[in-house]
């Protein structure tokens, strides 16, 4: 998944909007109306409620309908949504007072400073159960449990930290700290059981630059310009029309044929003959594409700890990565041998600098064989440069539909096979692919994460056990062959959030990432960037290396 930043990125990391070269251009349009863009993002969105959202193409449709205190502009720094200024900060840099903007909902109610207190206590509510309510815990509590965050007046919101946080201004800025609509949402679930419904369908409340006004389920959308958005002087474009659909080649014959002005992925197939286009860009993203084990599958039920690793370990050596940068994703991905993604802010002024953790550049299938026999199996050569595994190994892997990740499995497929290791390739639908993940009903997963923000934190708070990103369920209700360890894991990100020595911090989180590889639950493959297509006739779309596009300010000729 994916999404925000720190003020250390560079500009040209931060957006690297140039075309892929060539003068080969696809410049037709989906429709003659200069104000209206037609868009594939992804298929049908798991959650459009920001709090709910964990996935980039919603929190690509939440940052285009809802606007939070802070947000970005296209050069890629934090700058005011409906905060008047930046933060006033105390000498202690632990108290926040933000003074708003005299803003609107869309259906023209006042929005006020108290739509943020009701909002964040909502996001941390159990009800409520947010992947990401664990992005709150900087934030101070009082007594009942609340926040400690106050409407000093309607237009002021003074917020109180546990301690220093060299990312809080960005925080600001995520989807999951926009305000949502009380009324609204408390009409649609009185039952407070599902918190999620009041976004369930078009023509909800928002307070961005487009309101949802039409959804067919699974087909399209269509956002309609806020007229009581405080920049709506400024939104070019009136209508937003989305098609949903995460089949590479139905979007991509959609977008040669006119039928849409930008769509955000290529096929495989044809990415070689995208990239000598005029219309194809490739930007930098700030994230890691890995795969990840339950660390409590029942593969792992007669091995000991320490077996269940050296599983593990051997599959991740096994993987050729610059088979699958250079055939499949080919779009100069690096080579991923940590989890954190090279170029993270170290939160000292510096940059994080990465350890390997093994040679991402090649196989090892000695010691995979080796790891492998540790752990009980025997092995035949079959005189090939293949062997016979004994017990048989079956591992069931799971997808969500997308031609880059169906070619990678069978990519990976073929690697582990060298050992005699069958890898069944499962593809599900996108919001069940989402909760079986979420919810540890898998084997082995294809895994993804794009930074929220500019620090190493990010990437590893994910893994704590309360975390509902934890796809991999350390720390989860663990079985005796899980790491045992992970209390000290959370511990030690808890220590992470709250030191105050931010050049003792990066040592910490260096320990932390060590930890984390050493389970060989997450296996990393490439650190991420994006390939899109934008018809050559449309300007001003742009992106943050968090994966979130903005299209309000888009021009079309």
């Amino acid at each position: 998944m994916k999404k925000l930043i720190a003020m250390a990125v560079t500009a040209s990391m931060m957006f690297c909007m140039a075309g892929c070269g060539g003068s080969s251009t696809s410049s037709g349009s989906s429709s003659s109306d200069t104000s209206v863009l037609s868009i594939n993002l992804a298929s049908e969105p798991d959650y459009l409620d920001p709090a709910l959202n964990s996935s980039v193409d919603g929190g690509c449709l939440a940052v285009n309908s809802f606007e939070g205190l802070y947000t970005y502009d296209s050069n890629g720094n934090l700058t005011p949504g409906i905060a008047d200024g930046m933060p006033e900060v105390s000498d202690d840099e632990t108290v926040y007072t933000v003074k708003m903007i005299e803003s609107k909902w869309s259906n023209g109610e006042d929005l006020t400073a108290n739509d943020f207190v009701y909002s964040w206590n909502r996001v941390i509510a159990e009800d409520t159960a947010a992947d990401y309510a664990y992005l709150f815990d900087i934030i101070d509590r009082n007594d009942d449990g609340s926040l400690k965050v106050e409407a000093t007046d309607d237009y002021t919101l003074k917020i109180t930290l546990t301690n220093p946080c060299p990312y809080f201004n960005d925080l600001l800025a995520f989807p999951t700290f926009f305000p949502v609509y009380q009324k609204g949402v408390e009409e649609a679930d009185s039952t407070g059981k599902d918190p999620g419904k009041w976004a369930q369908e078009a023509g909800f409340v928002s307070n961005g630059a487009y309101t949802l006004t039409s959804w067919t389920h699974n087909e399209s959308m269509v956002y309609t310009k806020n007229e009581n958005y405080h920049n709506a002087d400024k939104v070019t474009m009136n209508e937003l029309h989305f098609m949903l659909s995460a089949d590479d080649t139905a979007t991509y014959a959609a977008y040669n044929n006119g039928d849409l002005d930008f769509t955000d992925s290529v096929p495989t197939d044809e990415i070689a003959a995208a990239l000598k286009q005029d219309d194809c860009h490739v930007i930098d993203n700030l994230g890691t594409y890995y795969l990840a084990f339950n660390v409590n599958a029942d593969l792992f039920s007669s091995m000991t700890e320490q077996q269940a690793k050296d599983f593990r370990h051997a599959i991740t050596i096994l993987i050729n990565r610059d088979y699958i940068v250079d055939n499949i994703a080919q779009t100069d991905q690096v080579l991923a041998d940590t989890f954190v993604p090279e170029g993270m802010s170290d939160g000292n002024g510096g940059e994080f600098k990465n350890k390997s953790y093994f040679d991402a550049t090649t196989t090892d299938v000695e010691t995979a064989k080796s790891l492998l026999e540790g752990c009980g199996y025997t092995f035949t050569d079959n005189g090939n440069g293949t062997y016979s595994c004994d017990p048989a190994i079956s591992l069931p892997y799971i997808i969500n539909e997308n031609d880059a990740h169906q070619k990678i499995a069978e990519a990976i497929q073929s690697d582990l096979s060298v050992l005699g290791i069958e890898m069944t390739i499962s593809t599900e639908d996108w919001n069940v692919f989402l909760d079986d993940r979420k919810n540890g009903n898998f084997t082995f997963a294809r895994e993804g994460w794009l930074a929220d923000y500019n620090d190493p934190i990010n990437m590893l708070e994910i893994f704590t056990s309360d975390s509902g990103n934890n796809d991999a369920q350390l720390g989860v209700n663990p079985t005796s062959s899980a790491p045992q360890n992970w209390d000290e894991y959370d511990a030690l990100i808890k220590k992470i959030r709250t030191s105050t020595d931010f050049s003792a911090r990066v040592d910490l989180m260096h320990e932390a990432e060590d930890m984390l590889m050493d389970t060989w639950a997450v296996i990393p493959i490439y650190y991420y960037n994006d390939i899109y297509m934008q018809k050559t006739n449309v300007d001003g779309i742009y992106a943050t290396v968090y994966g979130m596009k903005y299209f309000m300010y888009a021009t079309k000729s």
